[in-house]
């Protein structure tokens, strides 16, 4: 069998924020507890106004992104996939590099970088993002902008601001140290605390649950946000664990662990989902239902829908033994898009997840 895959198409740039975008917190409280290692940059008060004018920035870099991003972001020769933009993960690292690194001054309207821009970033790529970050209402006092060449030198210092509101540097400051110091794994482009401006590291209490999922449903049409918190507290009330996972795609996946006592990995809970709320690049917001017991209620899906007979029957797996097609992620279960058309056909959806939660109650 021939296994050489056709070639990626990497999404538009414009298509890429605005899917970042999706994932910027709309509501942040006024009032939370910080974490203490977190006291030390400014008043509590001070850092949570400047995540919020950090938030508030990153409407601005992502509507940049989309209007001019093409200016900047290119796709290298060979993507690995269809959200490969380099410029994506350079930009992330400079702003991580210049708010961890980077000492505020004494008024706090300045970030003071003595530190060389990360190695990992290309000269050529440095000039960019810093042009770029300029658009988006960043000043950088020490480095022409307009040069050919670029280069700071070992004991030159980058004096960075934001006129429009010097608050962002202190929340700039907190979220980087939350991004280097509390983020588990590598930093991704759609696991990326900075960019999703993910406050709730911050938190001295575990964030609830159902407050993060309204924050991940926020950019839907009301009815379809208010259906799937109801399936989520219906489900969580019949006992099964809900964790949110950035494992390639932002899920929101719910399993039954049954009386394990084994301490369980995020992926371990992932492996064992029934279902799960998903958002990615190439499917949007969907609902996938990972059903293994259909059999076992043939009668009753009789009753469904026939669009959701006839989804049921064409079954899901993985479409790569196909040799030429890529992985379609079907092994996540059968899709069904998180839109308007979901709603007549939600008292099906909570009755066939029902089932199968009877088949795994039955383990």
């Amino acid at each position: 069998m021939d296994l050489q895959h056709e070639p990626i198409t990497v999404k538009p740039i414009s298509e890429i924020a605005q899917f970042q975008r999706n994932l910027i917190p709309a509501h942040i409280p006024e009032k939370y507890t910080l974490k203490p290692m977190f006291k030390s940059i400014a008043d509590e008060d001070n850092i949570q106004s400047g995540i919020v004018a950090f938030r508030d920035f990153l409407y601005s870099f992502c509507d940049s992104l989309i209007s001019d991003g093409h200016l900047y972001a290119k796709p290298p020769k060979k993507p690995t996939s269809m959200a490969d933009y380099p410029f994506l993960y350079n930009i992330t690292n400079l702003l991580v590099d210049i708010g961890y690194y980077g000492e505020l001054s004494a008024n706090g309207n300045l970030l003071l970088m003595s530190q060389k821009i990360n190695p990992k970033i290309p000269i050529s790529s440095q000039i960019e993002c810093l042009r770029f970050l300029a658009l988006c209402g960043f000043a950088f006092d020490g480095v022409d902008l307009e040069a050919k060449k670029f280069s700071i030198s070992e004991s030159q210092v980058l004096e960075v601001s934001y006129p429009d509101n010097p608050a962002l540097l202190i929340g700039l400051k907190a979220l980087s140290i939350a991004d280097m110091e509390l983020r588990t794994g590598r930093r991704y482009w759609n696991d990326n605390n900075l960019l999703r401006c993910d406050y709730r590291l911050l938190m001295a209490e575990e964030a609830d649950m159902r407050d993060v999922l309204a924050d991940f449903l926020h950019p839907l049409p009301e009815k379809i946000q208010n259906f799937a918190l109801k399936l989520h507290q219906r489900y969580t009330d019949m006992g099964l664990t809900c964790v949110n996972t950035r494992l390639g795609v932002i899920s929101f996946a719910y399993a039954h662990l049954g009386k394990s006592r084994k301490a369980l990995s995020e992926r371990d809970i992932y492996s064992k989902r029934v279902w799960e709320f998903s958002y990615s690049i190439r499917n949007g917001y969907c609902l996938f239902i990972k059903a293994k017991k259909t059999d076992s209620y043939a009668d009753t899906i009789k009753t469904f829908d026939k669009s959701l007979q006839e989804k049921i029957a064409q079954g899901y797996g993985c479409y790569r033994k196909f040799g030429r097609e890529r992985c379609q992620v079907d092994c996540q279960g059968f899709c069904i898009p998180l839109d308007t058309s979901i709603l007549s056909i939600s008292k099906d959806i909570e009755t066939w997840l029902d089932n199968e939660m009877l088949g795994s109650l039955k383990k």
